[in-house]
């Protein structure tokens, strides 16, 4: 599996290049913001006619990463569904394939902005999950530590020797993990705004996914 492991609140993780955060003592899968069923929602609000195809496509992402790590608990940060009635309107095929992912696995859905209220899935709903020594909850809190949230969509923008690339990236520091949006169709915020440069301390790094996910200092400007 690829990755780059880092410590937090003295636990050992790894971001995964998919953008999932894999914990290797607990059997722990992460994954925030899969916003499924955003196609659907911009079709119905807005008249926006995307491929209806980044269900299927989050879905086949997170499968792989369950196999490949024989995840025995699974976290979803919150925001999992684009609005509630995305989760409403979820194609039989699709909920009978979470079923699937689900079975025999713990699977938590912490509830985010997009999604504050239960769904009509299996798993447990809350508001957020201790599991000492880190915290899972959707929005980062200040003055918090050992924390692992999402909300924010990171990316980075970094410079190669040919041409400047943006890519969605975890951003930790001593205090907290921000994961990126593992949902197909999600944007970004980038992580030189004030809001993630005031949540995050001067030395944090950032992991930028894809095939060979990296670290490096989180840019700020």
């Amino acid at each position: 599996m690829n990755g780059v492991e880092f410590s937090l609140a003295g636990a050992t993780l790894t971001a995964l290049g998919s953008g999932a955060l894999w914990w290797a003592e607990r059997r722990l899968l992460v994954v925030s913001d899969l916003h499924l069923g955003k196609s659907d929602r911009l079709a119905r609000r807005d008249g926006a006619q995307l491929p209806p195809y980044e269900t299927r496509d989050t879905l086949i992402r997170l499968e792989n990463d369950l196999n490949s790590t024989n995840a025995g608990t699974v976290i979803c940060l919150g925001d999992s569904f684009d609005d509630l009635e995305a989760a409403r309107t979820l194609s039989e095929a699709d909920r009978l394939w979470i079923n699937r992912l689900q079975a025999g696995r713990r699977w938590v859905w912490i509830e985010g902005n997009h999604d504050p209220g239960p769904i009509a899935l299996g798993g447990t709903h809350l508001a957020e999950l201790p599991l000492p020594p880190l915290t899972f909850r959707h929005i980062a809190q200040s003055g918090k530590s050992g924390e692992i949230s999402g909300h924010y969509h990171p990316k980075v923008r970094v410079q190669t020797r040919l041409r400047a690339i943006s890519r969605p990236a975890f951003l930790f520091d001593a205090d907290r993990v921000i994961l990126p949006a593992f949902g197909t169709y999600t944007g970004g915020l980038r992580s030189t705004d004030a809001a993630l440069a005031t949540l995050m301390r001067p030395e944090a790094r950032a992991i930028i996914t894809g095939q060979t996910p990296r670290m490096v200092p989180m840019p700020r400007g």
